[in-house]
């Protein structure tokens, strides 16, 4: 089939498909049909432009003659004209000056610059400044051995720099690892599970528990799925497991990525006996460390597939300090907490996805169907003027104008939602590795790193996209659909026309959002190996400092002429102080578990191996049914694990008490609600 096409120049383009569009199975019709009669003069222009560029694209390397077995990449080619007709219409809101163009700048830097970043990143400036840190001390101990590897290799290269521009002196990696050799090694390991302690025991397998079906986080496809369900485990660190080694592949310039739900495997993630942790299940100064871990994780597990991790370096705007648009999401949430205090997702996109959510989930179209933009540019300035005054009209906002506001919203971020510094890395992964299990795995350590605002907005985002493709059948916007309109907003438009590497990388990120969209259960829970070495390092850090504290001479004066006053024997190296109530002498396998809220405020439990905090909370729940006031009794209670070897933990309901009791034996257990 041979296509012709007029721009407004009057240069007839001809573009060769074998199928037209409307014979190709699964594929929705031509866009225009979608289109409201009051959107087609104009949507037709923008078709034209996006089509034309869409099949450039698909073209330019492309032999004209297809055959047979290349009738996938057309299909695929043809599913990609809503990505296109995005963007054009992202630009042409920009042309209208609707939105400000903001930048990102990216620096140069040499090699040497972006180690000593990537030390700074991951909380090793100690290796950089020669100080004895006790947190970068602490962290170094905690390392698997390819985790250890990929800091070795780091700093081989930011010594090796520093020694040819002959700055200064730099320790040996040797006096730091301890090794005898330099040079880094990337042997593949066995799998190693984690032991109760959350010390990881090499050389033997993993014993999975038998649990029941409802303790699987079930990510699963709807109908059409592949009937092979594969299996995750967070119990060993993903560089660790890679045992391997997947053959790359170097995709051609016109790859795209098969649309239908079925392309994507399912997947469960059996629970271990410590059950399954949220992001918001630790505490503020613990996903700190988790962040450090993470970036250590990703940059072994890009090192254990042989891939480049990539990186932007990134010249932030700063973006306004007061207003709904293009206002920083730290800046927005403190302006916003001052309203309503502990709210963790900025009101304004609370409010827009709130909007789409009661009253455009069954609009045809939505998302994709663009709103009129004079209204949209009115409303922005509305919003801004009476939003935060709460007079602003809501019901008179159509929902295709609501949904291009959103949009606005999140390509205006000076720093955007899903932050660009590892994009090229994760784009480059997809790109040569195509087993999406290794993709999900990459794309969850991503998310681990994502500052505290984002993640919590991105979450509010995806899990609002998901209930838009739950309504696929009245709104006609399945996953792919979706994934395709998002993506330009994400990732790829920054207030210029898109240049070819990124118009190269449509489909790639288009992928990228399915996956955020299609496993988004999966990316929130954090790794049990990521807690068990939070759990070593905080070890590690209460050991250190009690050392330097026996250690310090004046202290040691102190030490001894308090026990000569007081002939009080001193305490063990390493012992924890306790509140007086934890003090008493308790058995072994009981704990005594506090409830501030309840009538009944505390209760010593025996454990066995097979109570679960749950069965904790509903003995709580049995003896204070009466006494606790309504509004306790209203409230989801959480058990938390505080203290110890960890900060603040809010527990699975099934997880084992007895074996978090034991990686964490002078913890204290307290019932109170779950942070939102």
């Amino acid at each position: 089939m041979t296509m012709e096409m007029k721009d407004q120049g009057s240069v007839v383009l001809t573009a060769y498909h074998p199928h037209s569009p409307a014979r190709i199975p699964g594929v929705e019709q031509s866009f225009v049909q979608d289109i409201p009669p009051s959107h087609s003069p104009a949507s037709r222009k923008s078709l034209s432009r996006c089509r034309r560029i869409n099949r450039m694209l698909s073209n330019e390397s492309v032999p004209p003659a297809f055959s047979r077995s290349n009738s996938q990449a057309s299909v695929d080619s043809t599913s990609m004209e809503d990505f296109w007709c995005e963007v054009e219409s992202i630009k042409e809101s920009r042309e209208d000056g609707s939105e400000e163009a903001m930048l990102l700048e990216f620096k140069p830097a040499d090699e040497g610059e972006l180690e000593a970043e990537w030390l700074q990143d991951v909380g090793l400036s100690t290796l950089i400044s020669g100080a004895e840190e006790e947190d970068g001390q602490a962290l170094l101990s905690t390392l698997t051995r390819t985790q250890a590897a990929a800091v070795q290799k780091r700093y081989n290269t930011y010594t090796q720099t520093l020694r040819k521009k002959n700055k200064h002196t730099v320790r040996d990696v040797r006096d730091i690892f301890g090794t005898s050799d330099s040079s880094p090694t990337f042997e593949t390991v066995p799998v190693s599970p984690v032991s109760p302690n959350g010390i990881q025991l090499p050389g033997q397998k993993p014993v999975w528990k038998s649990v029941s079906s409802k303790s699987c986080l079930d990510c699963g496809i709807d109908k059409g799925s592949p009937s092979i369900t594969e299996e995750l485990s967070y119990d060993v660190s993903f560089s660790e497991s890679i045992t391997v080694l997947p053959k790359t592949q170097e995709w051609p310039k016109n790859q795209r990525f098969k649309k239908e739900d079925s392309a994507l495997p399912k997947f469960v993630v059996r629970k271990s006996r410590f059950g399954l942790t949220e992001v918001g299940d630790l505490s503020p100064e613990d996903m700190k460390k988790i962040r450090y871990l993470s970036l250590i994780e990703l940059t072994a597990f890009y090192d254990a597939l042989g891939v480049e991790l990539k990186r932007n370096r990134v010249e932030r705007v700063r973006g306004r300090e007061n207003g709904l648009f293009g206002v920083p999401l730290t800046v927005l949430l403190e302006n916003d907490q001052k309203k309503v205090p502990g709210v963790k997702v900025p009101l304004i996109f609370q409010k827009l996805l709130l909007k789409l959510e009661e009253t455009g989930l069954e609009t045809e179209g939505i998302l994709r169907v663009p709103g009129s933009a004079s209204r949209v540019k009115n409303l922005h300035q509305e919003l801004e003027a009476k939003f935060y005054e709460d007079t602003f009209d809501w019901d008179q906002v159509r929902n295709n104008d609501a949904a291009g506001l959103l949009k606005m919203f999140i390509r205006e971020l000076p720093s955007p939602l899903f932050t660009v510094e590892y994009l090229p890395a994760f784009i480059t992964l997809v790109e040569k590795i195509s087993k999406i299990k290794l993709q999900l795995q990459a794309l969850h350590l991503l998310i681990m790193l994502m500052p505290e605002a984002n993640r919590d907005a991105a979450k509010a985002f995806l899990q609002f996209l998901k209930k838009v493709v739950a309504n696929e059948g009245k709104n006609k916007m399945n996953l792919w659909n979706v994934s395709m309109i998002v993506a330009p907003n994400l990732f790829i438009y920054k207030g210029k026309r898109a240049n070819q590497q990124e118009m190269q990388a449509a489909a790639t990120t288009a992928h990228i959002v399915r996956l955020l969209i299609r496993y988004q259960d999966i990316l929130w829970t954090v790794p049990s190996f990521l807690i068990s070495q939070v759990r070593k390092m905080n070890e590690a850090a209460m050991n250190n400092s009690k050392r330097q504290l026996m250690f310090d001479k004046g202290v040691r004066k102190l030490l001894r002429r308090k026990t000569m006053e007081r002939e009080r024997p001193e305490r063990p190296e390493g012992a924890v102080t306790f509140p007086p109530y934890l003090q008493s002498d308790i058995p072994e396998g009981v704990i005594r578990v506090y409830a501030p809220l309840h009538s009944k405020v505390s209760m010593a439990i025996q454990l066995n191996s097979q109570t679960k905090a749950k069965d904790i909370l509903a003995r709580f729940h049995c003896e204070n049914s009466r006494g606790s006031s309504q509004n306790v009794r209203g409230q989801t209670q959480s058990l938390h694990e505080i203290g110890g070897n960890i900060g603040q933990h809010c527990l699975d309901p099934d997880a084992f008490m007895l074996d978090v009791y034991r990686a964490n034996p002078h913890a204290e257990w307290v019932i109170k609600p779950k942070a939102s």
